[in-house]
């Protein structure tokens, strides 16, 4: 059906294919079933894929690229055998995702932990300013991390004279230095935690992009209402939102998103399907897709 098939590419989209319908989801057993299996072995010529190739097989550009040439190649068959007509019917499902349905994280959160977090910083310089350790404090919260690191610097460099001053006057006490030496100490040690905090909640955001939520073990899902609530209590999960085209109960084409509603997957899905000469003229969905645009 496909040119590719006896590339190297198609013989492990037909291994992968092969797999999935065996319930077998992990790179390394696939590579397994490749060698153990003898109707495996005939749909791939033969060759032994070690599972790394597998994994980058799955994750490739390539690989997508080949799914949707084989999806087209279908349509163009069962249009030219008129198996489908001019009517598409898109419906789509959640499905979960691998992932640990506790490990979710929300952007209005980290907004506020991020607030809450440049807040403390503020308050951690107006303490120094307090002890005479910085001469001049920043009008706003918006503190880089390049500006604390030097904040950082200038306490050690602090912390160093008043150990020299220390050393110096041993028989001295109370010696009011090590009280200044106690506190720089907290001080530059909640500074580099506050850091720390604000260098993760910047590399949090950096994964959000355009979502709400995202899961910690595994950034592209996102949390949504699942139709399978044996709690019935509504708890968000993370998952995909799965869309299928069909015609003549066939399947036309597919794609995935990451927004939990319909009605915002229902233009770019036929955009797609536009792309790959795949849709029909009439367009059949439920009230769940209807929006103003």
């Amino acid at each position: 059906m496909v040119d590719q098939e006896s590339t190297t590419c198609g013989r492990l989209l037909k291994l992968t294919l092969f797999a999935y319908s065996k319930g077998i989801f992990s790179s390394r057993q696939i590579s397994a079933l490749a060698e153990e299996n003898l109707p495996t072995r005939w749909l791939t010529h033969s060759s032994f894929p070690s599972y790394r190739t597998v994994c980058r097989f799955r994750v490739s550009d390539e690989a997508e690229d080949l799914i949707s040439k084989c999806m087209s190649s279908i349509v163009n068959v069962l249009r030219k055998n008129k198996h489908i007509d001019d009517i598409t019917f898109i419906d789509g499902t959640k499905i979960l995702a691998n992932a640990n349905k506790y490990s979710f994280v929300w952007r209005k959160n980290i907004i506020r932990f991020d607030k809450l977090n440049r807040e403390a910083i503020i308050k951690l310089l107006h303490d120094m300013n307090d002890v005479k350790y910085l001469g001049k404090l920043p009008d706003n919260s918006d503190i880089s991390t390049s500006e604390l690191d030097e904040i950082i610097i200038h306490l050690e460099n602090c912390l160093a004279d008043l150990n020299y001053q220390i050393k110096q006057n041993k028989k001295v006490s109370p010696n009011p230095n090590k009280q200044k030496r106690r506190k720089l100490k907290s001080i530059k040690r909640k500074l580099r935690f506050r850091k720390d905090k604000q260098i993760e909640y910047q590399e949090t955001n950096k994964i959000f992009a355009n979502l709400n939520s995202y899961s910690k073990t595994d950034h592209d899902a996102t949390f949504m209402r699942i139709k399978e609530d044996p709690m019935l209590n509504g708890q968000l999960k993370p998952a995909y939102n799965l869309q299928i085209a069909t015609s003549g109960q066939f399947i036309t084409n597919f794609d995935i998103y990451q927004n939990p509603t319909d009605t915002r997957t229902l233009t770019p899905f036929l955009n797609k399907q536009i792309e790959n000469n795949s849709l029909g003229k009439y367009i059949v969905a439920d009230a769940g897709y209807g929006s103003e645009s």
